[in-house]
């Protein structure tokens, strides 16, 4: 076998393969390249979730005709000179790949010109060759708009999601950035509709609001620290707004977002015992460390850094952290103003002998009565008693003489007494006594006598089933029965958690959600499942967990993308549902699972119940 050097258009569509990975990767990119170039405003827009068009526009520095062309080559960086440089890096880019990749995998156009330049430059590239050049009127700073992303690869544009999950994508790029700078004028456009449009805030906190809502913003504690090792600023959430979706969770080191599993345990240990567990905080945490400590060389997409000293910035977050939830009140605050409250006046003592309170009214009553005797009705030397009626009614229950007042009435009503007494509980007695056999233990567990022994029953593994038959009958038939609320419950979800809800409307719509769009980042419940709590503070709660079941990718086979989503809706509903408490519950839950076609597991394989037969339980006593 011949070893050869690979053609520069093949090279740069496999380097495309790690830096492009979608349409996000693009706005990432030439977001970043903009900021680099000294930009206080940028414009992105998109066209068909960035399929179509991805448009990044720009006032920086701006580029020379000759560094234009030069930007497109491989490894081409204004950035780093020397080895020096790469140990000290500031900027958002430094590689050189960027532009490379894109124009590898699209058809780029670039139109520039520099402040002190008359007129610009226009470029085109197309599959990493130069289409044409040319000069052209254009503003200071750049324009660059990437048309038709992977149309020279068929197979990575097949594998994109739909619109609405790839713009989900862009708009976390989005916020990203623009948490990183909010001294920035940033604006997000899909479609002609702007989807942000963020003026220069005065602070951090007026950014967090301006992105993600007043309800996050007021939700958050600061952080500060200073060492010699790192400087720690930003918020962190409230424990009461803890959630089970990890949204809103952002790590930054010198201006640059990175993910770190590693830091987010030391959040989570200092969140001890304060949040319930399954969820975690939301958090906006910024590191300052000497450039020489860290390492952002370590992953195409720059999202992953490494620090020398990682555990000395482990335990300063943990103690900085649990320093501003000490000092922070999270419970609500008594409030002593009554500056605008009305007085109570103070009544003088003339005042109250002149005006002596009325005497309390006094009650009548009878010691003696006994709402027990004569089933409920007044005896015959009972003041209350209807003497008129009571004179015509015998032991027996018959009247002494017909034709009395109220005689059929009496009769009737005290052989009614009597024979309710006697034979109540006939009526229900096939269905209590199944329940009567049954206990519930904790709300956890059902135990329910069997021919073999004793049967035991995992309650909430009972209803994930249970549901899951449900929702795959409900997408493969006609939906489930929707419970409409009388009142709406709003719940703030987000812009990027919006594209979620709209994306998967339909399936939500069929498993018997009626969720509707309020605004740019808030949904409207108006009615829940059979079967799912409804009220305001459950609904709530329940949100976030089902953003975090539509965030799941699907599989691609359609039998299986069913069945996943049943699971995963069934799994919800099954955490979120009313408690079993009562032996009747108890028993109509029995009942619904062995209507189902498995009652031993739920789809994912765990075991529902087991039966402890009667050698079981004598063994134990011997």
């Amino acid at each position: 076998m011949d070893i050869k050097v690979l053609p520069g258009n093949l090279a740069n569509m496999i380097a495309a393969g790690e830096v492009v990975q979608r349409p996000a990767s693009v706005v990432k990119e030439l977001m970043e390249n903009a900021i680099d170039a000294g930009a206080d405003t940028v414009t992105v827009s998109v066209l068909d979730a960035g399929r179509t068009l991805i448009q990044v526009t720009d006032n920086g520095r701006g580029m020379s005709p000759d560094d234009a062309l030069m930007c497109f080559e491989r490894h081409a960086t204004s950035k780093i000179s020397s080895v020096e440089d790469l140990s000290a890096i500031m900027t958002f880019g430094f590689r050189g790949e960027a532009l490379a990749s894109i124009a590898a995998v699209s058809e780029v156009t670039l139109k520039t010109r520099r402040q002190e330049d008359e007129v610009g430059c226009e470029v085109v590239f197309a599959d990493s060759q130069l289409v044409s050049r040319r000069e052209v009127s254009a503003p200071a700073g750049a324009n660059f708009a990437v048309r038709n992303l992977f149309y020279n690869v068929p197979a990575r544009r097949k594998f994109m999601k739909s619109d609405n999950v790839e713009m989900k994508h862009i708009v976390s790029e989005f916020l990203r950035i623009a948490l990183t700078r909010p001294e920035l004028n940033l604006t997000l456009v899909s479609n002609n509709r702007e989807v942000y449009v963020l003026k220069k805030a005065n602070s951090l906190k007026f950014r967090i609001q301006d992105l993600l809502g007043s309800a996050v913003a007021n939700s958050v504690v600061s952080l500060s620290t200073d060492t010699s090792v790192v400087r720690i600023s930003g918020y962190v959430g409230r424990p009461d707004a803890a959630r089970k979706n990890q949204g809103n969770q952002y790590f930054f080191v010198n201006g640059r977002y990175f993910r770190s599993p590693y830091f987010h345990k030391a959040v989570m240990n200092a969140f001890s015992n304060l949040v319930p567990e399954g969820t975690s905080p939301s958090y906006f945490i910024y590191l300052e460390v000497d450039p020489h400590t860290v390492d952002v060389n370590i992953s195409p997409t720059k999202t992953e850094v490494k620090f020398e000293e990682d555990n000395v910035i482990f335990q300063t977050l943990y103690a900085c952290i649990k320093e501003a939830t000490g000092k922070s009140s999270f419970g609500d605050a008594i409030d002593f103003d009554r500056e605008g409250a009305p007085e109570i006046p103070v009544l003088s003592r003339s005042y109250r002998e002149s005006h002596p309170y009325p005497e309390a009214p006094a009650v009548d009553f009878n010691p003696d009565f006994n709402p027990f005797e004569n089933d409920g009705f007044p005896s015959e030397s009972s003041p209350y008693s209807n003497s008129m009626a009571m004179e015509h009614v015998s032991e027996s229950g018959r009247h002494a003489s017909a034709g009395a007042p109220g005689d059929e009435f009496l009769s009737s009503r005290k052989e009614f007494f009597v024979d309710r007494r006697e034979d109540y509980g006939k009526l229900f007695e096939d269905r209590i006594m199944p329940a009567a056999q049954t206990m519930v233990y904790k709300g956890k567990y059902i135990f329910a006598p069997v021919k073999s022994g004793v049967m035991v029953v995992n309650i909430r593994r009972a209803m994930e089933r249970i549901l899951f038959d449900s929702n795959l009958k409900a997408l493969k038939d006609n939906g489930r029965v929707t419970q409409t609320s009388l009142f709406p419950v709003s719940v703030h979800i987000g812009t990027e958690n919006m594209y979620l809800f709209s994306e998967y409307g339909e399936i939500l719509k069929t498993l018997g959600f009626d969720i509707r769009a309020e605004g740019r980042d808030a949904v409207s419940v108006h009615g829940v499942p059979e079967g799912f709590p409804s009220d305001s503070g459950k609904v709530e709660k329940m949100i976030p967990d089902l953003i975090l079941a539509l965030s799941d990718d699907h599989v691609s086979a359609d039998a299986d993308m069913l069945s996943s989503i049943a699971d995963r809706f069934a799994r919800l509903a099954s955490v979120n549902s009313d408690a079993v408490r009562t032996n009747v519950e108890a028993q109509r839950l029995i009942d619904d699972l062995f209507r189902c076609g498995n009652t031993e597991y739920t789809n994912s394989g765990h075991r529902i119940l087991s039966v402890l037969s009667e050698d079981q339980l004598n063994k134990m006593f011997n």
